[in-house]
């Protein structure tokens, strides 16, 4: 998939339903979820950015998934 493609609600709904954990990061705030299997729209609404498109970066490592970037999040999830 190209890097410039937008990616929207849509697209986040199935990643995190593809994932077991969801961690969000805005700034120093760190939001972690358990899908389940499912994407409500508390889990949507975190993961989009101010413009309705995918926070950036987002990583899959596993079965989670890494959304926005914050250090000490990265860390715990890669290491």
């Amino acid at each position: 998939m190209s890097a410039s493609k937008k990616l929207g609600a849509k697209d986040a709904a199935a990643l995190a339903k593809s994932a077991t954990r969801v961690v969000v990061a805005k700034g120093a705030r760190v939001t972690e979820f358990a899908p389940g299997g499912s994407a409500g729209k508390e889990i949507v609404e975190a993961m989009l950015g101010p413009t309705g498109n995918l926070r950036a970066p987002c990583i899959r490592a596993g079965k989670t998934l890494l959304v926005g970037f914050n250090d000490d999040a990265y860390r715990d999830a890669l290491l």
